[in-house]
Parts: C-alpha cells; sequence; structure tokens
C-alpha cells in the first residue's frame, strides 16, 4: 500500500481524536502572530500583502497566524480532516485562507515563482524522497524567497529502542532504504504513519541543489534534566530530534533568472 493513503489515513485520524498537532491558534496567538510564528527572528518585520504558502500544515494554526498578520495564505496539506481545521478556523475568524488537498511533492496546482515565503513545519519524513519536495517549493517560490523547514533528524530516526542500562540504542543503519520498520522507541514517531530516514547530505544538500542558500540551521530544544526515563525529553537529553533551517531561493540555472531578479525582504 502506498505511503500517501497510509499517512492520510494516520493524521486525519490525529485530527479527529484533536492531537497536540491540531490546536488552532488562539486569541492570543492571533494578537501577535509574527512573534509566535517566529521566536528566532527569520521572519521579515511585516508579512502584510506576502504571499506565503503554509506547506504540509493544516491543522488551524500556521495558516491562521499568517492570514492574522495580513499575508495572502495558501495551506497544503495530505489531510482532508487537517484542512477542515484551517477552513473552519478562518471562516470563524473571517479570514481568507486557499486550501489545497495535495502532497508536499506534488505542488503542480499552483504556479511558478508565486510565492515570497514557504514555511514548514516537521512533515518531510512521510515522503521518500526529500529533494522532490525541495524541487517543488523552488519552482513555486520567487527568487529570494524564503524557505523555512522543519525536519526529524536521522539519528533520532535511527533509535528504536532503549537496553537493560536505559541507553538509547541506534538499531537502524544510517542508509536505511526504504520506509521505517516499527521499533519499540516511538518517542517521535507518528502512530499508523509510513516515515522515511533522510540523510544529511539530502536534508541539507539538496536544499543547495534545488537553489537555496542555508542562511541559518538551529536543533529545537527538547530535553529536560527532570524527565524520567522512556519520556521524550529524556530522550532528548542525548539526541537532537528535529533540526530548523532557513533557506534563501536563489538563482538556479534551471529556471534561467538573474540575479537582478532577486527579491530581499
Amino acid at each position: 500500500m502506498s505511503h500517501l493513503p497510509l499517512n492520510r489515513a494516520a493524521w486525519n485520524r490525529l485530527a479527529e481524536i484533536r492531537s497536540q498537532f491540531t490546536k488552532v491558534a488562539t486569541d492570543e496567538e492571533c494578537r501577535a502572530p509574527l512573534k509566535t510564528l517566529d521566536s528566532r527572528g527569520w521572519l521579515p518585520a511585516s508579512v502584510e500583502g506576502k504571499q506565503v504558502l503554509c506547506l504540509a500544515s493544516g491543522g488551524g494554526w500556521q495558516s491562521i497566524l499568517y492570514a492574522s498578520a495580513g499575508a495572502q495564505v495558501t495551506v497544503v496539506d495530505l489531510s482532508n480532516k487537517m484542512l477542515q481545521l484551517d477552513e473552519q478556523e478562518a471562516r470563524r475568524r473571517g479570514l481568507q485562507v486557499r486550501i489545497l488537498e495535495t502532497s508536499m511533492d506534488d505542488l503542480s496546482a499552483l504556479r511558478e515563482s508565486q510565492f515570497d515565503i514557504v514555511h514548514q513545519p516537521v512533515s518531510t519524513c512521510y515522503v521518500p524522497d526529500v529533494e522532490a519536495v525541495y524541487r517543488e517549493v523552488s519552482r513555486v517560490m520567487r527568487p529570494g524567497g524564503l524557505y523555512i523547514s522543519q525536519h526529524k533528524t536521522p539519528t533520532s530516526l535511527q533509535i528504536t529502542n532503549r537496553d537493560q542500562q536505559n541507553t538509547y540504542v541506534i538499531g537502524l543503519e544510517y542508509y536505511q532504504q526504504g520506509p521505517l520498520p516499527k521499533g519499540d522507541d516511538r518517542s517521535y514517531r507518528e502512530e499508523g504513519a509510513t516515515e522515511y530516514l533522510h540523510r544529511w547530505e539530502q536534508l541539507t544538500g539538496g536544499l543547495c541543489r534545488q537553489g537555496f542558500v542555508i542562511e541559518d540551521l538551529r536543533e529545537p530544544v527538547r530535553a529536560d534534566p527532570s524527565a524520567p526515563v522512556g519520556h521524550f525529553r529524556h530522550r532528548g537529553r542525548y539526541v537532537a530530534p528535529y533540526v530548523r533551517i532557513k533557506a534563501r531561493r536563489v538563482e538556479h540555472p534551471a529556471h534561467g533568472e538573474s540575479p537582478a531578479a532577486i527579491w530581499v525582504p
């Protein structure tokens, strides 16, 4: 069975049970939407009128915040149930949000050089080829545009269990091919979803090969010294589960743009 229907079903279930990933933007968050979205200072001071793509980002949070900040927002997700939350919340707040149900590696419904900002939460682990996602993002993004993405680190996905000494075991090969097998450690895995490991050369080198320059890279801290053994924040003391990347779309030979066309926020 293809990973697409499996992952759609997995995220539809998460939406139906209102998991932690389906908490819509609050009134307080919407009063300072850019501060909520961007604790690192990566976004421009204003996104008023900017074309923003919230990629693989259904759930009624990110799209609502960008729309509250005055951006023209398109939200893409594979899960129709997650997108319903965006649609419902936008209607409730009187906001305009375009909804598109598709896979993150197939943006054929969107035109070239359309977006100033693409913002993508953790999601590339659900497709086998991360560079296919980058290729599509590169195509729909304007030169000089900002691409913010977050990914599961390969080492985190290699952990399968804890041994008798409560040491976290890297049980999967780095050059893992195909979907990840199930393991005892599910700290940073979603139930029922099909996931793939992407190596660093794919996560970062793939960005560069598709016409992006990496401007910053952060590892969000998920560690807590007081967390009990087995808790995801205990595991976070030993392995960084996520990486967050700020990249800029520059001239790409395949698109034939000149440096003079680059937009600077």
